[in-house]
C-alpha cells in the first residue's frame, strides 16, 4: 500500500486534556536535540497524534520557533509511515510530543536524524 506524505489535521494532537495526560502519564526519552513523550492506548480508531513544541524560554523570536517547528514537522511527515503502520496493525493510538531542547538553532539534517531515530525506536517497541 502506498503511503501519502501529508500531515493532516487529524494527526495533530490538539486536545488539552490529552496533552496534559501525555505529559503526566507518558514515557519520555531524549535524542539530541529533541525530548519526546509518548503514550500508547488501545483504540477503535488507531493512528498517531503528534505535537511539536519549541520553548519560548530558549528562542524568544517567533520566527526562530516557527522555523524549528517546520523542520520537525517536515522530518516527521517524511518518516511517519512505519509508525502509522504499526499503530494500525496493533489497533492502538500513539500520541507523541516532540520538544526541541537544544539552546541553538540546528539545521534540518540534525533534526531529521533525531526524529528518524525516535520513530524507529518507537516503531520497534512493543
Amino acid at each position: 500500500m502506498m503511503h501519502r506524505e501529508t500531515f493532516p489535521a487529524s494527526e495533530r494532537l490538539k486536545s488539552r486534556t490529552m496533552v496534559d495526560r501525555l505529559f503526566k502519564e507518558g514515557a519520555s526519552g531524549f535524542v539530541f536535540p529533541l525530548r519526546y513523550m509518548t503514550l500508547t492506548e488501545k483504540s477503535d480508531s488507531p493512528g498517531v497524534e503528534v505535537l511539536f513544541s519549541v520553548p519560548k524560554k530558549r528562542f524568544k523570536r517567533a520566527n526562530k520557533r516557527n522555523t524549528l517547528r517546520r523542520r520537525m514537522r517536515e522530518s516527521y511527515r517524511r518518516a511517519k509511515h512505519t509508525l502509522i503502520a504499526k499503530a494500525e496493525a496493533e489497533g492502538v493510538i500513539i500520541r507523541l510530543a516532540f520538544v526541541y531542547s537544544a539552546s541553538e538553532e540546528l539545521n534540518y539534517k540534525a533534526i531529521d536524524n533525531a526524529i528518524t531515530r525516535i520513530l524507529a525506536e518507537r516503531a520497534c517497541r512493543p
